[in-house]
């Protein structure tokens, strides 16, 4: 399938469906933020213990910036990368699966960022140089401290570009613009992500923003749509 036709069908399921299961489809899962976050949590990683402030990492649930739509929600995610390695990312259960099977999984995230391409910036470009990333693993995701006092994930997402055994590379944080202003871009894996389901039919799955953009990066997630065949 033409690969811009695609996406059109993804934004179009995305405006007639709210979170949970798309129509009659178990296997095919959207949510849409502006009905609220449901069991999506949201952290960081890829920073030293207690700088927080520091690298003024901060989540909320809020409208979309201007000029978008501000009756629009999403889910915003924002942090300094004063590491050049900062890791934000959202994370939720996927139940109803089949147990200990594998799926072919695709992730389709629409977002709002407002990155110029053939931006430049401190250490990278706030757009090229910013990864948007997508998974799913077995076990939850989360950040534990090494032994050198920094915060790492617990799985394998690889690192900026380089992708890991339990994540991929989907795209960067360009707007597609000349400008510095907010605008929604939606990115999709070509070939599935293959993961297989525990006992219990259950997957965690995982998006988020890798950074090789030392300075701030703020990114609203407005709508996620992830199929499972």
């Amino acid at each position: 399938m033409n690969k811009n036709i695609y996406l059109l069908l993804m934004i179009l399921l995305f405006s007639g469906c709210s979170d949970g299961d798309t129509g009659n489809d178990p296997l095919q899962k959207s949510f849409n933020f502006n009905t609220g976050v449901e069991e999506w949590q949201a952290d960081f990683a890829d920073y030293p213990e207690g700088e927080e402030s520091f690298y003024e990492l901060e989540y909320a649930y809020a409208a979309l910036p201007s000029p978008l739509d501000q009756d629009d929600h999403a889910i915003k995610q924002s942090g300094n990368n004063h590491s050049d390695d900062l890791f934000m990312f959202i994370k939720r259960k996927i139940t109803g699966l089949k147990p200990n099977s594998n799926y072919d999984i695709t992730f389709t995230l629409e977002f709002a960022t407002n990155a110029p391409d053939n931006s430049f910036g401190v250490g990278g470009s706030p757009g090229s140089s910013v990864y948007i990333k997508a998974g799913a693993s077995q076990v939850e995701p989360v950040k534990e401290l090494d032994d050198n006092g920094i915060y790492r994930m617990n799985i394998d997402k690889g690192n900026q570009a380089e992708e890991g055994e339990d994540m991929i590379n989907l795209g960067d944080f360009s707007n597609g613009l000349e400008e510095d202003v907010y605008a929604l871009k939606t990115l999709s894996n070509q070939d599935p992500f293959v993961m297989k389901s525990d006992e219990n039919g259950e997957i965690w799955v995982i998006v988020g923003t890798d950074s090789g953009f030392e300075a701030a990066t703020t990114i609203y997630y407005n709508n996620i749509l992830i199929r499972f065949d």
